[in-house]
C-alpha cells in the first residue's frame, strides 16, 4: 500500500493523461426528483463549477422548458473557461434549440443521444435498428452545423448488442462526433464488464482512436465511480459526473469521488484532472443547499464524517500520524482539518488532545476526573460538543475540592402535585438524605438542600441555558446567593436540569461557607 500522495512531488503532466471532467449537475443532477433549481441558483452553481476547473458543464436541456433555455443561454454568456454544453435528443427541434442556447459561449458543445439497446429501441422508441442508425447520422450532422464540438451518446449502451453498438458508434464518428459517450444508463454493469466494453469498442470501431471516449455511469448498484474509473483504465478520457452524485434514481458518479480517486491513487492511475480540489467541499455544500438534498454523513470525500474519528483506536492513530487512518488530507478537499468526534468510543489520548485544543492543562487527577465525567456524559448524550466538554471540565474543576457533593436526587413533578424531591448529599464523607416539597421541582430541590445545609442566604438569580442544541443538550445552571453583603455564584452543567440545579446551588453554598470562614478569620485577626 502506498502512502498519501497529497504532498508527493508532482509528476510531469501530459495532455494524453488528462481526464476531462464533464459535470452534469445542472442537467442530469437536476432531473433527480425534488432537486429542481431556480434560474439564479443554476447561475451560482455554474459559476462555481467554472471557477473550480470543470472542463465541460452540461448546463441543461434547452428544449425541456423556457427556463432551461434561458439558463443555458445565460451560462453560455458568463462562462470564462469551461465548455458549455446543451443536451438534445436525436431530432432537429431539440438540436436547433440547443444550438441557439449555446451560441454565445466562448467554447460550446451539443450533446445528442438516442437509445440503442433492444429495450429502448423496441419499447420506448419503437424503431428498428436501421431507423435508429439513420437518426444517429442525421442528428450528429445537424449538430455539427452549430458547433465543431459534438458529443454523441448511445443511451443504455451497456445493454446494447456489441455488433450494433460498434455500427452506430462508427456512424456517429463519420458524421462528425468528436466525443463518443458509452453510458451505463441504468447502473447495470460491473467494473470488469465496463472495462471490457470500452476495450472492445476501441479495438473494433474504426476512428475510435481519433475521438474522446466518455463514461456516464449511474449508481443503481453503487458502482458508478468504480465503473467510470474502469472505463478510464480501458482508455476513456472523459468522465461524466455530478456534485454529490446527484441524479436520476440512485444518482450519477460523484465528481468529488472521481477526482480524489485519480489524485490519491496516482500510483495505479497515472492521470490528472484540472479540478481545484480545495473547492470540492464548498461545491458540495452549495449544491446541497440549492437542491435541499442533504449529504449523507458518511458520504465519501464531502460527508460530515469523511474526516471525523470517534473510535479511540482511530483517534490515537491519527494523533500520532494522520496517514494511519486518512488517505488524503482534509485541506486537499477544502475541509479545515480532521475532526476528533468526542463520544463514548473516544479514548484518553483524544480527550487529552481535545482539552489542549480548548485551552485546558489539567493535572493527572483532574484529568482522570474530567475523563470519567466525560465518559458518563457520552453514555447519556448522542453528540458531545466542545461546549459540553468545557462545561463539564469547568464544573468538575469547581467541585473537585468541595466538602459537599450531590450523591443522589429523585424528583416527583407534574400536574398532580405537590412536587417533591428526595436528596442525598455527601457532606464531608457522611451521606445524609432528606425529602422536601415545594412549589415546583426546583423549589422542592432547593428546600431539600436547605434542610441539610441550613442558611439564611437569599436566592438572587436562578438561570438555565442549553449548552448545545437538541433535546439531549446539557443544561448549564447558574445560581447566585446573597448573605449579609456577601455574594457568591455557583454553576453546574448536566443533561438533567434538576441535577445541574442542585449542584449549582450546593456549589454556591460551599463558596458562601468559605466566605463566612474568611470573614470570621479576618475579624479574629483584628
Amino acid at each position: 500500500m502506498t502512502s498519501v500522495t497529497d504532498n508527493a512531488p508532482a509528476a510531469p503532466k501530459r495532455d494524453e493523461d488528462k481526464i476531462l471532467i464533464f459535470d452534469t449537475t445542472l442537467r442530469d443532477g437536476e432531473q433527480c426528483p425534488g432537486a429542481t433549481m431556480t434560474f439564479e441558483e443554476k447561475l451560482q452553481v455554474a459559476e462555481l463549477l467554472d471557477d473550480m476547473g470543470v472542463d465541460i458543464i452540461e448546463a441543461g436541456f434547452p428544449i425541456a422548458s423556457e427556463g432551461d433555455f434561458e439558463a443555458v443561454t445565460e451560462i453560455s454568456k458568463l462562462a470564462r473557461q469551461s465548455v458549455i454544453c446543451g443536451l438534445a435528443r436525436a431530432n432537429f427541434a431539440d438540436i436547433d434549440r440547443a444550438g441557439e442556447a449555446i451560441k454565445h459561449a466562448k467554447r460550446s458543445r451539443i450533446h445528442t443521444f438516442i437509445g440503442t439497446s433492444p429495450l429502448h429501441r423496441q419499447h420506448q422508441l419503437q424503431l428498428s435498428q436501421d431507423e435508429v442508425f439513420e437518426r444517429v447520422v442525421a442528428s450528429v450532422t445537424r449538430a455539427r452545423g452549430y458547433t465543431d464540438d459534438v458529443e454523441w451518446s448511445a443511451m443504455d449502451a451497456t445493454r446494447t448488442e456489441h455488433d450494433y453498438l460498434c455500427r452506430v458508434c462508427e456512424a456517429a464518428i463519420k458524421a462528425g462526433a468528436t466525443t463518443i459517450n458509452i453510458p451505463d444508463t441504468v447502473g447495470y454493469a460491473l467494473p470488469e464488464e465496463y472495462f471490457d466494453l470500452i476495450t472492445m469498442l476501441r479495438t473494433r470501431v474504426p476512428g475510435m482512436d481519433k475521438v474522446v471516449i466518455s463514461t456516464h455511469c449511474h449508481d443503481d448498484l453503487g458502482l458508478a465511480a468504480a465503473n467510470s474509473l474502469a472505463g478510464v483504465r480501458a482508455g476513456a478520457r472523459q468522465i461524466e459526473c455530478t456534485i454529490n452524485g446527484l441524479g436520476e434514481r440512485a444518482g450519477n458518479a460523484a465528481l468529488e469521488e472521481i477526482v480524489m480517486a485519480v489524485r490519491t491513487r496516482h500510483d495505479l492511475m497515472p492521470h490528472h484532472t484540472g479540478i481545484k480540489t480545495e473547492m470540492l467541499s464548498r461545491a458540495s455544500k452549495l449544491v446541497s443547499a440549492v437542491t435541499n438534498f442533504p449529504v449523507q454523513y458518511n458520504k465519501a470525500i464531502v460527508g460530515r464524517n469523511a474526516f471525523a474519528h470517534e473510535s479511540g483506536i482511530h483517534q490515537d492513530g491519527v494523533l500520532k500520524h494522520t496517514e494511519t487512518y486518512e488517505i488524503m488530507t482534509p485541506e486537499s478537499v477544502g475541509v479545515g482539518k480532521s475532526s476528533l468526534v468526542m463520544g463514548k468510543h473516544s479514548g484518553r489520548a483524544a480527550f487529552k488532545s481535545k482539552l489542549k485544543e480548548l485551552g485546558y492543562n489539567l493535572g493527572d487527577n483532574a484529568m482522570e476526573d474530567a475523563f470519567n465525567r466525560f465518559k458518563a456524559l457520552a453514555d447519556r448524550k448522542k453528540h458531545v460538543y466542545d461546549e459540553d466538554i468545557e462545561a463539564l471540565v469547568d464544573d468538575g474543576v469547581a467541585h473537585m475540592n468541595d466538602r459537599v457533593k450531590v450523591a443522589a436526587l429523585t424528583v416527583i413533578a407534574g400536574t398532580m402535585g405537590p412536587q417533591s424531591a428526595t436528596l442525598t448529599l455527601d457532606i464531608e464523607g457522611q451521606s445524609k438524605t432528606v425529602q422536601a416539597v415545594g412549589n415546583g421541582p426546583v423549589d422542592a430541590t432547593f428546600n431539600a438542600i436547605k434542610q441539610l445545609l441550613p442558611h439564611n442566604a437569599r436566592l438572587d438569580l436562578y438561570q438555565v441555558h442549553a449548552v448545545t442544541e437538541g433535546t439531549d443538550a446539557q443544561a448549564e445552571v447558574s445560581v447566585r446567593l446573597e448573605e449579609d453583603g456577601r455574594i457568591v455564584t455557583g454553576r453546574s452543567a448536566d443533561p438533567d436540569t434538576l441535577v445541574a440545579s442542585a449542584r449549582a446551588y450546593v456549589a454556591a453554598l460551599t463558596k458562601l461557607t468559605v466566605k463566612r470562614q474568611k470573614t470570621a478569620q479576618a475579624q479574629q485577626a483584628v
